[in-house]
């Protein structure tokens, strides 16, 4: 009889246990919530597949140097630059080099470096985003985000030189880094004014190919000996030169 009594309470503790008991599903299911919830509150764990444009950003790849550009955005011994001036060149037994002119992003220095064409750079990649020019106030420009309508007042300097092709309503890009505006560029060819040219030297036996003409912007460049006060012309951004009539 107490045999009969001991087998009854055992089997009725296993009944309880099962019956409280969630399956091995369940089991596993809360271990996968606990650990994404720890997960979730570390923020060394989070950041990279929270931000995984930022990680691209700060990660980049490789460059050589011969395939270094002007607006290029690498890292170096811990810093990060944008390529200002390049230039290639060719010393003897020491190979093909090219200097550069880099301006770091986070204080605005400016450095001189030399790379070999076939060293390994890192590249930093920037994101572009399309803005409209409005206006300039002192140092500054105010451009539009097209889409949403928000105005983003930037430095001038970050055109550079184009800055004075600057118009109203132009199509103007930015680039950015780490929500930064590293630097803008302007189309590469824009539409200006002629406000004062050479006569044509008439009766010479030789006329000359170009003549000096002033642009509505301020710049001087030169043009073919037809072209007369008030004619708009199109100019290359990239080098300053006359491409055409417009």
């Amino acid at each position: 009889m107490q045999i009969l009594r001991r087998n009854l309470l055992e089997a009725s503790r296993r009944l309880s246990f099962l019956l409280h008991s969630p399956p091995p599903a369940a089991h596993a299911h809360a271990h996968a919530v606990a650990t994404l919830s720890a997960a979730r509150r570390d923020p060394s764990a989070g950041s990279l597949a929270a931000t995984p444009w930022a990680a691209t950003q700060r990660r980049g790849a490789k460059m050589l140097g011969s395939d270094v550009k002007l607006g290029n955005v690498i890292q170096r011994r811990g810093r990060i630059y944008q390529v200002i001036k390049s230039h290639h060149s060719h010393q003897g037994r020491g190979g093909a080099t090219i200097q550069v002119e880099l301006r770091d992003v986070d204080t605005g220095n400016k450095i001189v470096e030399r790379f070999r064409t076939d060293e390994a750079l890192e590249r930093v990649f920037v994101e572009d985003k399309p803005f409209t020019y409005l206006y300039q106030e002192g140092d500054n420009v105010a451009l539009m985000e097209p889409n949403t309508f928000e105005q983003l007042e930037v430095s001038k300097e970050l055109f550079g030189k184009n800055a004075a092709y600057l118009k109203d309503e132009m199509k103007v890009t930015l680039q950015f880094f780490d929500g930064r505006a590293l630097s803008g560029s302007v189309p590469p060819r824009v539409t200006c004014t002629v406000v004062e040219a050479q006569p044509n030297a008439k009766g010479l036996t030789a006329t000359p190919q170009y003549k000096r003409v002033l642009l509505d912007n301020g710049l001087t460049v030169l043009a073919p000996p037809f072209v007369e006060v008030g004619e708009n012309i199109v100019v290359s951004t990239v080098d300053d030169s006359y491409m055409t009539r417009a």
